[in-house]
This record gives structure tokens, C-alpha cells and sequence, in this order.
């Protein structure tokens, strides 16, 4: 049997991804963080060890105790997670010490280059998910008119934008106007943020950065997203095609609909 170490972040991301490891017969070595992980993975990974954030050693000596050669990083950690219930032992100290960036990009791979020379290849996130990865196109009943087209073309620019500053990876437009832009507290409260800012019919557009490594920090959006979105009517959620996973992706399209919420699956070439 393929053994496999799991990191595991936040949300439900993880809990999936296990779901469909175990579903293609592989052995989980599960590093959930305290804080972050939801309980509910000790119920699909085989062996499952709870760290602090920071615990880089604690997370080498696990998999390597285990014989994991191979793993991936599912969730991400909040980044005010830096300022509470931090608690890194002399690995992570030192790695971050030598760290000059708290950029998101730079720190994930940091972690993998930490964890490749200990001989423990990080893969892609996106590893068994290629179901719920989306296409283009409109994904609900509804398609967007042709303003929000603009809104979304306008959206698809700016999080690139952002993206690749490190801010952040959503935002949300009504009438060519910036509404929010996600940054520390996640896509969710960005969205709610710039909801109560539109009142309606908000345009969500969420893209991965440029040149975004898929063995880490991969957009997704889930139900939650789109019931931050119910209360906005007429709300589109626009996703980069190919590169962001929509977790419960048949609960999600059947909420969108029955809340006529669109979803659609856009690139750039196409836009």
C-alpha cells in the first residue's frame, strides 16, 4: 500500500482530500495543527499526530518515523495564527529566523525545500482531486449578464494583481468598482466585507496567483463561499478555470442554484 503524509491546514480541504486518498487505497500519515485542523480528521487518516503551528521539526521526525517519502500540504494556516497559538520548536524557530519574507509563497516553500532535503518529496495538493477541479464555463442555471462579464474581466485582473504582490487571492467588484480585496481574514470575510459595501449584486473573482505552485496554497472555495454569498442577490462566483478546487463541488452547484447565485469557470486567454 502507497504511503502518503498528510499536513494538514484548515477547512475542509483536508478532510476531502483524505476522504479521497483513502478511497484510492493509500496510507495516511496525517500532521494535523492545533487551532486549525478539523477534529473530524482523526476519523480518515490512518495515524494522525497534532502540532502547533511552527513545529517544523515535529513534523520531519513524524513522517520519518513512519517511513513517508512522500506527502502533501491540504489547508492553509491563518496567518494571525503568527501572532497566537504559535508555538515553533527549534526547526521552525531557526527555519523562520532565516526566513526574510512572511509571504505565503516564499514560507510554503521554504517548508518543502525543508522537507525535500530530509528526503520527503512534497507533491502536488491537487494530487486525486481532478473531479472538482472545474473547466470553463458556467457551471449553475444561471450565466452572468454582460456587466458582470465586465466586472469579472476587471476582477480577473486585479486579484492576479494582488496575487502576485502576495495579498491575497480574491476580490469583489460591482459597476468596475473594487469593493474588497481579500487579504489576511480569507475569502469569505472578503466577501462579506464588500457585500455589505454593494448590497447585491457583487461580482467574486477568485484566481490562483501567477505562477502558482500547485503543491501548495491552491485556490478553493466551498459551500461556506456561497452561503457568504446568499444574502447578496444576484451574486456571481468566478473561478480560474483548471487551477482552483471547489470543495463540495455537487452541494456547492446545487446551493448556487437554488439561491440563483452563478458560478462560472474562466481563464485569461478567454477573457
Amino acid at each position: 500500500m502507497r504511503k502518503l503524509g498528510l499536513i494538514a491546514g484548515n477547512g475542509k480541504f483536508p478532510l476531502i482530500f483524505a476522504e479521497q486518498a483513502k478511497r484510492e487505497g493509500v496510507s495516511l500519515v496525517t500532521v494535523a495543527h492545533r487551532g486549525e485542523t478539523p477534529k473530524e480528521i482523526e476519523k480518515v487518516g490512518d495515524e494522525v499526530t497534532w502540532i502547533y503551528v511552527g513545529e517544523l521539526g515535529k513534523i520531519i521526525r513524524t513522517f520519518q518515523h513512519a517511513g513517508v517519502r512522500e506527502a502533501v500540504m491540504a489547508g492553509g494556516i491563518r496567518k494571525v495564527k503568527l501572532f497566537s497559538n504559535f508555538k515553533p520548536d527549534l526547526r521552525g524557530a531557526a527555519f523562520l529566523a532565516r526566513m526574510s519574507s512572511r509571504d505565503d509563497d516564499r514560507l510554503l516553500r521554504g517548508v518543502a525545500e525543508e522537507l525535500e532535503g530530509e528526503g520527503i518529496r512534497v507533491l502536488e495538493s491537487t494530487l486525486f482531486l481532478s473531479e472538482i477541479i472545474p473547466a470553463g464555463g458556467v457551471l449553475t442555471r444561471r450565466a452572468p449578464d454582460k456587466r458582470q462579464w465586465e466586472d469579472i474581466r476587471l476582477g480577473f485582473q486585479i486579484a492576479k494583481e494582488i496575487g502576485r504582490l502576495g495579498i491575497g487571492q480574491c476580490v469583489v467588484v460591482k459597476n468596475r468598482v473594487i469593493l474588497a480585496v481579500e487579504a489576511a481574514e480569507g475569502t469569505d470575510e472578503a466577501i462579506r466585507r464588500g457585500g455589505s459595501l454593494g448590497k447585491g449584486d457583487i461580482v467574486v473573482v477568485k484566481v490562483s496567483k501567477p505562477g502558482q505552485d500547485l503543491r501548495f496554497d491552491v485556490p478553493a472555495v466551498g459551500t461556506e463561499t456561497v452561503k457568504a454569498l446568499r444574502e447578496h442577490k444576484r451574486a456571481v462566483l468566478a473561478v480560474e478555470a483548471g487551477k482552483t478546487i471547489l470543495l463540495e463541488k455537487d452541494q456547492l452547484i446545487e446551493e448556487a442554484n437554488r439561491n440563483k447565485i452563478v458560478v462560472v469557470g474562466v481563464t485569461g486567454d478567454k477573457l
